[in-house]
């Protein structure tokens, strides 16, 4: 199988679109095209072309060559080797072009945590195609809005996702294939995955440059409507190069649990310093967090390295007996919500003489922009960190100024890992490209030392269980209720999930307000479930400003004061 894919796969690839002047075959003798010089010149500057590219087929490509042997992904006991897995790429390419999937078409995924995860992203880059992960908690109308915003080519699924997928299509009105990672899918029009991979051959070579759009992945706005954010493959190799070099990620036996969905820009990112070196990763599958069975794997698999939200941190310091563990860990890494105070105390405590960082950026930014590491953690508590090598950051009002030290004010950013612009959507790319710099909507201070802390958020996110939730889209929602005059949405701090939103609601009569199961219940066919508010506060009228603007502030403030 080695062989098989090094001298032929693996060399039919790397030459491009040119002619191969020698064909290797297992068993078969070598056969040898003539070429002039000038053909043979140019055939070898085409072929060292493709190989100084980095993109992540060719990443995947390059380890296979190197290590085919290598365990590359374990799933539930199953593992897959660099050559493996560069095999089954192949062919789902090959599958995507002869389903029509041509360079710079998008290739939908709805996926639970598994191996194919990675093969769609790797196919899609292959042949130069750009991938679009759908979050597997949103709802048939919410899929439907990116199907067809996106207009990918071809969209797979899994047996547990599948009829989300088919409501999504109907909701978009889309004809494309759905591929379903199951035999005799009941989903209409389903493509069984594993049948078209075993009858595909393998795809022409595509060039695909770093500058290629690789991903676009869908981030919730304030106007209600996600927004897409492209990035490139040099934006992601990259920040991958940011992570390898802040976290000392730089050798082959590395092992990587990763502790999130592979559909978010931190699952992506997290797996992505271990293709490029190699290493070895294992997927966390899809559902109900369990700590017990997380240090377990931590046991098992000799882990050396994992991220987690801390509210899960807290529930793995917790797992009775771990001190006594045999564990390989190198460094932890936490974020999406703040942590208390004693959470980082107890990660510490639990885990002496291992590495503790704290990431901090967001999807447009590929995505980490600060890092706040374990030795600062509790002296700097509340801080983000500071920034990367390669992201040059500032603090600015309204006006595009510099704020001083100590002062509130926007931070924007700077550098390779800032995304190329917002999908279909030049106006809301010319807002966050404001005076050259990315306007990220964070509301900042900085200290004497350079440390970044976030005191607010212009865009009025919510973070609950490391979940994004944006008001304005809960908002749109609850405004459709027949009984619901004005609506806002805030977020309220939650004993486990560190933020949840609140529904601040005016009723069209006060005798017959909507009740909390009612506002529930209308949110449950529009919106993921995490997007519901779990509480509602009935006012008489809410707090404008000049303008005719909600002042939230004074609706937090009203809040945390009890009334």
């Amino acid at each position: 199988m080695a062989d098989c894919f090094e001298c032929k796969e693996a060399e039919r690839y790397n030459q491009g679109d040119t002619d191969v002047n020698v064909t290797v075959r297992t068993g078969s003798p070598v056969t040898v095209t003539v070429m002039s010089l000038s053909e043979e010149l140019a055939h070898n500057e085409a072929a060292l072309e493709t190989s100084r590219r980095m993109t992540l087929s060719g990443q995947l490509l390059r380890a296979a060559r190197k290590y085919p042997e290598r365990v590359a992904y374990s799933f539930e006991g199953r593992t897959t080797t660099f050559g493996e897995l560069a095999q089954r790429v192949e062919r789902l390419a090959g599958a995507a072009w002869t389903l029509g999937v041509r360079p710079g078409d998008r290739i939908a995924t709805l996926l639970n945590n598994d191996t194919t995860v990675v093969e769609a992203y790797a196919a899609a880059s292959r042949i130069g195609a750009i991938c679009v992960p759908i979050n597997f908690r949103l709802v048939g109308a919410e899929i439907g809005y990116i199907i067809e915003d996106s207009d990918p080519k071809i969209l797979i699924s899994d047996p547990q996702l599948e009829q989300q997928a088919a409501a999504g299509l109907a909701v978009a009105n889309s004809g494309i294939p759905l591929l379903v990672t199951r035999e005799g899918s009941a989903a209409p029009g389903a493509i069984g995955y594993e049948t078209l991979l075993a009858a595909a051959t393998p795809p022409p070579a595509v060039p695909t440059s770093e500058d290629d759009v690789a991903f676009i992945m869908y981030t919730s706005g304030t106007t209600g409507r996600p927004k897409g954010a492209m990035l490139t493959h040099f934006n992601l190799l990259m920040n991958t190069f940011n992570s390898m070099v802040v976290m000392g990620i730089s050798d082959a036996d590395e092992v990587w649990l990763s502790g999130l969905p592979l559909f978010h820009i931190g699952g992506l990112n997290g797996i992505l310093p271990y293709l490029m070196l190699g290493a070895k990763v294992v997927l966390m599958p899809t559902g109900d967090f369990d700590a017990e069975q997380v240090v377990e794997t931590f046991e098992s698999e000799q882990v050396t390295g994992c991220y987690l939200v801390p509210t899960q941190w807290e529930e793995v310091c917790g797992v009775p007996e771990i001190d006594s563990r045999n564990l390989a860990l190198r460094r932890i890494s936490w974020g999406a919500s703040p942590a208390p105070r004693a959470v980082l105390e107890s990660m510490a405590a639990t885990f002496p003489g291992v590495a503790i960082f704290n990431a901090f950026g967001q999807t447009e930014m590929s995505s980490v922009t600060c890092v706040l590491r374990g030795e600062d953690s509790l002296r700097k508590m509340g801080s983000v960190g500071q920034p990367v090598a390669n992201v040059e950051v500032r603090l600015v009002d309204d006006a595009g100024e510099d704020v001083p030290v100590g002062e509130i004010g926007e931070i924007v950013y700077r550098g390779p890992t800032v995304l190329q612009g917002y999908w279909n959507d030049e106006e809301r790319t010319a807002e966050a490209f404001d005076g050259g710099w990315f306007h990220s909507g964070d509301l900042c201070t900085v200290d004497e030392d350079g440390f970044y802390y976030v005191v607010d958020r212009k865009k009025d996110m919510i973070i609950s269980g490391g979940e994004n939730i944006y008001s304005a889209e809960v908002e749109a929602v609850l405004a459709t209720h027949p009984k619901v005059r004005e609506v806002a949405v805030i977020g309220e701090p939650h004993e486990r999930w560190v933020e949840t939103p609140v529904a601040i609601v005016v009723p069209h009569d006060a005798d017959d307000a909507p009740t909390l199961i009612e506002i529930q219940e209308h949110c449950r066919a529009q919106l993921a479930s995490y997007k519901k508010p779990t509480a509602i506060r009935r006012v008489d009228s809410l707090p404008r400003n000049a303008s005719g603007k909600v002042v939230k502030h004074i609706l937090r403030t009203q809040a945390s004061g009890g009334e």
